[in-house]
């Protein structure tokens, strides 16, 4: 009873000790009532810093068709459009066997996956995908994140907050999702010149051996068109003890004799020979030499030349497990739907034995590139099969994005700050399997009117620039189109 009794005496104590410092305390100023008052204005301060600067973002409301591809129409359905700035770079989105699979599995298993991949997400389909994205990179593992962006950014968030000490090195041209990732790592960042191998090396050499490095980049730059190095890249990681991380975004399905990308595209004869059904060796064996299998991790997308929607990263068996269990971005994210999983892995399997969409797409992309050049139009000069159209002023991209869309009924959308750097604005072409000559030579046309309208840079004002160089061989030679035919 006695402790009672002082433990109450404790209390009073202690509340007669706050009530005498709450007195003495000044008045408090009210509580901000920001968020509630002003959010509404500060967004329209900053929206009005987008338009004077030229860089607000316009969408089109654009409705491809997939009856009629490469053509969509506008809000007004009579009013159509030929498209020429799609990711769906062979047209893979209308396959008739992509089509069936993801009906065939929309009707068994209903539209949604029913949670994320732990609670109730994980099926067959994830299952089988998984396998054949393994298969088609060389890896022993794969997993499968609801976007590329968000593929990119778990893996490298977590890896880099995980690894002790870690230094990321990164393109100076990455993706905004790799530079998400690695803020989120919360790692030492070191950037190197875009594919600047002695820029690279230097920085590498800078760092101490006993610390993991990752060098992240990507194999084709989708705005510039540009190609990473990626065999030499893999001999400097392997030199100086680095992780390679290749994002093969834009270039799954585009390149190699399975359409596994650049990095299968550089061993190409080897991988036609050994690799048309199943992994030609195991990934561990002391004798591998071919460049994919040197990339420790790669990431890809099923939402551009695969016609889907998803992204995914391919791996050691052991790292696949680890981004599993410790990524939130996967934990916690909702799986894909069975249908798309299911129209991912038909698209797949698909380019794997049909080479045929992506050597016309090639050969869409010489052709016009070469009268694109022919007509004085500033190309900026690349291996790849991405087309940009060199403008250097926002404003002007835009009108020129207009005038195409609603004097010529052609949708090629204008790139601005942030996607490039202020000063390069362009249009970005991307030409696909649908794009015969007599598309071709209407958006020549009418490319040639907008130019003389908005009285636009040509090849010759920029003769000096690097960019404009006509040397540089594609990716996929004159012998690797035909042997492939």
């Amino acid at each position: 009873m006695e402790s009672l009794r002082g433990a109450r005496s404790n209390v009073q104590q202690f509340r007669h000790l706050k009530l005498n410092l709450i007195n003495t305390l000044p008045p408090s100023r009210p509580i901000s009532r920001f968020q509630r008052d002003h959010l509404d204005q500060f967004c329209q301060d900053e929206l009005e810093k987008k338009h004077r600067d030229k860089s607000y973002r316009y969408f089109n409301n654009i409705n491809r068709l997939a009856g009629d591809f490469p053509r969509a129409h506008l809000s007004d359905s009579r009013h159509q459009v030929t498209v020429w700035c799609s990711n769906d770079y062979l047209g893979m989105s209308r396959n008739p066997h992509v089509l069936r699979a993801m009906d065939e599995a929309l009707t068994t298993y209903g539209a949604g996956a029913g949670g994320t991949r732990n609670i109730s997400g994980h099926n067959r389909h994830a299952i089988l995908l998984e396998q054949c994205l393994a298969d088609l990179h060389n890896k022993p593992g794969a997993l499968v994140f609801s976007s590329c962006y968000v593929a990119n950014d778990a893996t490298l968030s977590t890896l880099g907050s995980r690894l002790p000490d870690c230094v990321i090195f990164s393109d100076s041209m990455n993706h905004a999702s790799m530079i998400q990732g690695i803020r989120h790592s919360r790692a030492e960042k070191i950037i190197f010149k875009h594919n600047d191998l002695v820029d690279l090396e230097s920085k590498l050499a800078s760092v101490g051996p006993p610390r993991p490095k990752i060098i992240a980049f990507e194999s084709v730059y989708s705005m510039s068109g540009s190609v990473a190095p990626v065999d030499a890249i893999c001999t400097l990681a392997e030199k100086y003890g680095a992780i390679t991380f290749l994002d093969e975004v834009h270039a799954v399905g585009m390149y190699g004799p399975s359409g596994a990308g650049i990095a299968e595209h550089l061993d190409f004869d080897w991988h036609r020979r050994t690799r048309p059904k199943a992994l030609a060796r195991p990934p561990e064996s002391p004798h591998v030499v071919d460049v994919m299998s040197r990339v420790d991790i790669i990431s890809g997308t099923l939402g551009k030349a695969f016609g889907g929607a998803g992204g995914y990263i391919a791996a050691s068996a052991k790292v696949v497990d680890f981004i599993r269990s410790l990524a939130p971005g996967f934990i916690f994210t909702t799986s894909l739907p069975p249908s798309v999983m299911a129209g991912a892995h038909a698209a797949i399997e698909y380019q794997k034995a049909n080479p045929g969409d992506r050597l016309l797409q090639q050969v869409h992309t010489r052709a016009l590139k070469m009268e694109l050049v022919a007509h004085g139009l500033p190309v900026i000069s690349n291996p790849s099969h991405i087309i940009p159209l060199f403008v250097g002023d926002a404003e002007k991209a835009k009108q020129a994005s207009d005038l195409l869309l609603w004097d010529h009924n052609i949708y090629v959308q204008c790139i601005n700050y942030p996607t490039v750097p202020r000063g390069t604005e362009r249009l970005r072409i991307t030409p696909t399997p649908g794009h015969t000559e007599e598309l071709q030579m209407k958006l020549l046309k009418a490319l040639e009117s907008v130019w003389i309208k908005l009285g636009l840079q040509r090849i010759s004002d920029l003769s000096e620039e690097e960019l404009f160089r006509q040397d540089v061989q594609p990716v996929w030679t004159d012998e690797q189109l035909s042997s492939c035919r």
